[in-house]
């Protein structure tokens, strides 16, 4: 009986200790929880989902940002608005957001971008696409990535007076251009054009508006606003009308450079493009910067500029496919016009020397 009664009282003891072990348990969840049933069971799920994401996105978040890349862009010419974009991607910190810490390098009469970008003293460089063609034909293997000027601006500009509609109506006139220009190549092998006195041109229009029949090269972005201020009305004839047209200024690098900085390459054309965009809505502030980058353009002609060039810029196939867009067609007729007028030594493919692979997508 007494056995009986030691077991009995220890299995008493053990349910008691059981029961007090649940009630324990209940109190710690209830001292963690929110109070009911569903948050008890659910609440140390939710922390440990909870701790797991936050250790999960702690290292995204406090990563290093990208360290900017250094490169160089050389200018084809000294600043003007037809840089508008450069300016912008730079005054806006558009190259900043895309990495790329840019050195802008004027260019100018002496300053050849093709040669610096070919020699490796800069990664990237403007141009007119005819000098591209050039260059692929001298052995400087480049690859252009944007065009920033659909078409030419290129033009002959005529006093207003001057019966000049048409190339033929240039013979028996004085025309002021530069020597070895390529369109005055091809505008001579088109037309007639040997009763004209080909007067070098040295950008000085003191002898032009001393002869109201003469003629001269001009951009319709600059020169007309210039001869306006100096109380001489003009009219321009576009290159264009004759049916040579390559696209004006465009963004190159070499095809090596190419090759081994595709990363780059696709940064500096998104932020070219960015700017370019931008640019067109704030064009007023940006030319700012412009006219302090070269303090011999008075602000109001690279406002002019910038107004005037709108269409070459985001008309054409700009307007259709966006900014920077070029055709195998386009390049190609390039090509055979330089190859007609003998300065091709022979033909080539036109898309070993451009690409949309980096253009934003229409």
């Amino acid at each position: 009986m007494i056995k009986g009664k030691k077991l009995g009282g220890m299995v008493l003891a053990i349910m008691l200790m059981t029961v007090m072990a649940a009630c324990g348990n209940n109190g710690e969840s209830n001292n963690g929880g929110s109070g009911n049933n569903g948050g008890n069971n659910a609440a140390p799920t939710e922390a440990a989902a909870s701790t797991a994401s936050a250790e999960s996105t702690t290292p995204a978040e406090t990563e290093a940002p990208k360290e900017a890349e250094k490169v160089k862009l050389v200018l084809n010419w000294f600043p003007k608005a037809q840089h508008g974009g450069v300016y912008a991607a730079q005054e806006q910190g558009i190259f900043a957001d895309n990495a790329l810490d840019v050195t802008i390098e004027p260019g100018g009469p002496s300053v050849s971008a093709v040669q610096i970008v070919a020699s490796g003293s800069a990664e990237f460089g403007l141009a007119h696409a005819d000098q591209i063609v050039i260059a692929k034909n001298q052995g400087i293997d480049l690859v252009v990535v944007a065009a920033a000027l659909q078409g030419s601006p290129q033009a002959f500009m005529f006093q207003e007076d001057a019966d000049v509609k048409d190339f033929e109506d240039l013979n028996g006139r004085t025309v002021f251009v530069q020597p070895g220009i390529t369109y005055w190549d091809y505008l001579k092998k088109k037309y007639d054009l040997s009763g004209v006195k080909e007067i070098a041109y040295t950008g000085q229009f003191v002898n032009f508006i001393a002869d109201p029949e003469s003629v001269t090269q001009s951009f319709v972005t600059s020169e007309p606003f210039f001869m306006t201020k100096e109380g001489v009305k003009t009219k321009t004839l576009l290159i264009s009308e004759s049916g040579y047209n390559p696209y004006n200024v465009v963004l190159f690098v070499t095809k090596d450079y190419l090759a081994k900085h595709k990363e780059t390459v696709a940064s500096f054309v998104k932020a070219f493009s960015e700017g370019w965009m931008s640019y067109k809505d704030t064009s007023a502030e940006v030319d700012k910067a412009i006219h302090e980058a070269n303090p011999n353009i008075d602000l109001d002609a690279v406002d002019f500029e910038a107004e005037a060039q709108q269409e070459f810029v985001y008309g054409g196939d700009a307007a259709e496919h966006g900014f920077g867009y070029m055709t195998e067609e386009r390049w190609t007729t390039l090509i055979d016009q330089l190859a007609e007028l003998g300065l091709l030594k022979e033909k080539f493919d036109a898309k070993d020397i451009f690409t949309t692979e980096f253009l934003p997508s229409e």
